[in-house]
């Protein structure tokens, strides 16, 4: 009974890859670039809490990798190093190399402002202010102290359109932006993180409270704005880590337990805890 059951699972996880295999985007070329961001034994604790441990990846420029693994396991959090966002949190310590674009983010003299102008973030709920289109995507111009309305203009048009919303929203740019769809917002805001352009840009699982059409046109959109920007997302939906990322890292209990090319990863993981995961035998 027991060797009957082990069968069916074994069963189960070969079908389960042959349906991501299916979803997996068509290889791509060799890199252009170099990596984007590195990472030599990061470490964070909040606290006596020690969160990530050790943590080694470089992220490729100009690519979409995704961050796995269940609830809990550091994704977020190491996601949120990348801009510093941890900094808002008390108690938080963070060691090891981490470097943007070759600059040392975690250094006394990085200006943390600098490093998340060049590293945006859109979170999982969608956050527009509660002022208009128009001043939600110019907002950050706006605090850098760009005040000339033919370029906020162009910023605007450019970064909605970035998005994919400007056809949308032409014609309303004065309405608010509460008064858009769900995903029509989650867009807004990446607009409004690109409207700064920055050099990367970090979605922590934007399409968690999306509609699966809406879903679709985000990871359309994430297609698009791979040309221009590295992106780093997390999400818990494997199929959808299949369909956008070109890379994909499996955390567990704040732990890279593997890392490599997403139709690797999916089809021939190297590490049985990793297909035991992609399998769904847990998380």
């Amino acid at each position: 009974m027991a060797s009957d059951q082990v069968q069916t699972a074994r069963d189960s996880g070969l079908r389960i890859r042959t349906e991501v295999k299916a979803l997996l985007p068509p290889a791509g070329g060799d890199l252009a670039e170099g990596p984007d961001i590195v990472c030599r034994g990061v470490n964070l604790a909040y606290g006596d809490n020690h969160v990530l441990h050790d943590v080694t990846m470089d992220v490729d420029g100009r690519r979409v990798t995704a961050l796995i693994g269940p609830s809990g396991c550091g994704k977020s959090t190491l996601l949120r190093c990348f801009n510093r966002m941890n900094d808002l949190i008390d108690d938080v310590k963070v060691w090891g190399e981490l470097t943007v674009k070759g600059l040392d983010v975690n250094a006394p003299s990085t200006d943390v402002i600098e490093v998340r102008r060049r590293v945006g973030m859109v979170f999982q709920k969608s956050n527009p202010f509660p002022k208009s289109i128009y001043e939600n995507v110019v907002y950050g111009l706006r605090i850098a102290g760009i005040g000339d309305k033919a370029t906020l203009d162009e910023a605007c048009e450019r970064s909605l359109r970035g998005a994919a919303l400007w056809d949308e929203v032409k014609d309303s740019l004065d309405a608010s932006g509460l008064s858009l769809s769900g995903g029509q917002m989650q867009r807004l805001c990446i607009a409004r993180a690109i409207a700064v352009e920055p050099e990367i840009v970090l979605m922590d699982e934007p399409c968690s409270a999306l509609d699966p059409i809406a879903t679709l046109k985000i990871e359309e959109l994430i297609f698009q704005l791979k040309e221009k920007y590295t992106i780093v997302i997390v999400t818990h939906n494997l199929q959808q880590a299949a369909r956008v990322s070109d890379k994909t890292a499996f955390f567990w209990l704040g732990r890279l337990v593997e890392y490599g090319p997403t139709a690797e990863m999916f089809t021939a993981p190297k590490d049985k805890l990793t297909e035991d995961y992609i399998t769904g035998r847990f998380g």
